[in-house]
């Protein structure tokens, strides 16, 4: 099956952010896209992968003994 592809609105709204920084992304070439004449599309698995890419992991902290001070 095909990936679908996303148009910029629908980026920008999968990844919660506006239409200008989905744009900026494929300007400096930070994101893979395909060029359809002269629209932008952006595969489903591309910003699975961006989102991947970019999850930071949380650091695990050590409890004291003690408990908290009061």
């Amino acid at each position: 099956m095909a990936d679908r592809l996303l148009g910029v609105v629908e980026a920008a709204e999968r990844l919660g952010v506006g239409e200008r920084f989905i744009r900026r992304l494929v300007s400096e070439r930070r994101i893979r896209y395909v060029k359809v004449g002269k629209h932008v599309r952006i595969a489903d698995s591309v910003l699975a992968a961006y989102i991947e890419e970019r999850t930071v992991e949380p650091v695990r902290t050590r409890r004291s003994r003690y408990g908290r001070a009061a």
